[in-house]
């Protein structure tokens, strides 16, 4: 009886190595041709191999070690390559769409302008990874590593970044537009020139990023935190920033009109030259604001005592009844400051 047992252990365990296994046909002929379409190629070692151009779309890479791998413009399409090991692998033009990288490693890998649209990154590791231009439009890339990553210029179009770490990160020019960017962290991160229009950034983490010039209309950044940000000339018409923390965040020059800025802490904000018309600032705290020659004509929900407690709203455009009401208690407010105050000039 004992006996039994022990050879039906290892007939399950042999079945499951030769399950899990990968073919050695299909490996042979990816070696010596670079083409295997649906093949399985599950923990396969190609490290160092020469793929560049191979057809390995819909191909089992699971577990596979595919370090130092050449795959410059090769087709992954629909590849399962969950596990695999990609580090410092070429995938330049490669194609990745709606390829499984979940848990993968591609640490150091070159993926510039590859095509990962709708690929599953999931938990994968890409720290030090290139992805410059490369397409990720619907790509899956929560709780991903991405340390250090260069991302300039990618195009990440309604891909899923919730609770991403994206700190000090290159995302100049990149398209985040209707990106899930809830909870993110993307303190000290150069979003220069970025396309963050209609993407949820609530509750993110921006401090110290560098905004200035980016597409934020339409986002959603209720409850954010844009503390210290540079926000100059960035388009936030129609954005939610109500409960926003804008503590000494420079916006001169910003396009804000019919925006939510309801309870937002504008303290030390600049906001020279900045667009407010139609703006919503029920709540919000001006302490030390610097309003000169911003616009604030039909603006809703700003009343003389958040007005009062303003640096300075010389040559600032208010509509008739609150300028009445300055001139008569805060008229000092519409001189010229004696003080030198930042305008948000390069």
């Amino acid at each position: 009886m004992k006996k039994a047992l022990v050879f039906g252990l290892l007939l399950i365990f042999v079945f499951a190595f030769q399950v899990s296994a990968y073919d050695e046909t299909h490996l042979l002929k990816a070696k010596m041709t670079g083409d295997c379409p649906d093949c399985d190629l599950s923990d396969a070692d190609l490290s160092f191999a020469d793929l560049s151009f191979a057809d390995l779309s819909f191909a089992d890479l699971s577990g596979a070690d595919l370090s130092d791998a050449n795959l410059n413009k090769a087709n992954l399409k629909e590849a399962n390559l969950s596990f695999a090991n990609l580090s410092y692998a070429d995938l330049k033009d490669a194609n990745l769409n709606k390829a499984n990288l979940s848990y993968a490693n591609l640490s150091y890998a070159d993926l510039k302008d590859a095509n990962l649209n709708k690929a599953n990154l999931s938990y994968a590791n890409l720290n030090k990874a290139d992805l410059s231009s490369a397409s990720l439009s619907y790509a899956d890339l929560s709780d991903a590593n991405l340390n250090k990553a260069n991302l300039s210029g990618v195009d990440l179009y309604h891909a899923n970044l919730s609770y991403a770490d994206l700190r000090a990160l290159n995302l100049r020019r990149a398209n985040l537009s209707e990106a899930d960017l809830r909870r993110a962290n993307l303190s000290w991160t150069d979003l220069r020139s970025a396309n963050l229009s209609g993407t949820d950034l609530s509750g993110a983490d921006l401090r110290n990023a560098n905004l200035s010039g980016a597409n934020l209309s339409g986002a959603n950044l209720y409850h954010a935190n844009l503390s210290v940000s540079d926000l100059y000339q960035a388009n936030l018409s129609g954005a939610n920033l109500s409960g926003a923390d804008l503590y000494h965040a420079n916006l001169s020059g910003a396009n804000l009109s019919v925006s939510d800025l309801s309870g937002a802490d504008l303290e030390y904000a600049d906001l020279s030259g900045a667009n407010l018309s139609g703006v919503w600032m029920d709540g919000a705290d001006l302490w030390r604001t610097n309003l000169r020659g911003a616009y604030l004509e039909g603006v809703e929900g700003l009343d003389i005592e958040q007005l009062s407690k303003v640096k300075t709203l010389f040559e600032a455009k208010l509509d008739p009844e609150l300028m009445k009401q300055v001139k008569e208690e805060c008229p000092h407010l519409l001189e010229k400051p004696q003080n030198k105050l930042n305008n948000g000039a390069k």
